[in-house]
């Protein structure tokens, strides 16, 4: 009887898990380059998001630009869209440039905003 509750129990911090993962994406979509006129998630500037247990988000990023001269606005910016979501605890941001940041990682859609489609 036992074994039922606790895999019903994990499958529920698992879809509320999937669900604050979505919160944290509909977040970052408001999040713009300011040089970019798309969000930084259609940019393919986030290349992971990490949920723990306790709700504190992990997310390594690039920039389309090493020597990118805002690049404290966006993490910054970036860093506080996440901590807004409801039921985050913490955020941790991970500044990446492995693998370089190309416009192959953008979504279509910001391709096609862009006039790249």
């Amino acid at each position: 009887m036992r074994l039922p509750f606790c895999k019903k129990k994990k499958n529920t911090m698992n879809k509320s898990k999937t669900a604050l993962e979505a919160n944290i994406v509909m977040a970052l979509r408001n999040v713009y380059d300011p040089e970019i006129p798309v969000n930084v998630y259609d940019l393919g500037l986030i290349y992971e998001i990490k949920v723990d247990e306790d709700n504190k988000v992990d997310i390594k990023m690039t920039l389309t630009a090493p020597n990118c001269p805002i690049a404290d606005i966006v993490v910054d910016s970036v860093a506080a869209a996440v901590r807004d979501v409801p039921g985050v605890t913490d955020v941790a941001i991970e500044l990446t440039f492995e693998p370089e940041w190309n416009k192959d990682m953008m979504t279509d859609e910001a391709k096609l905003e862009l006039g790249l489609l």
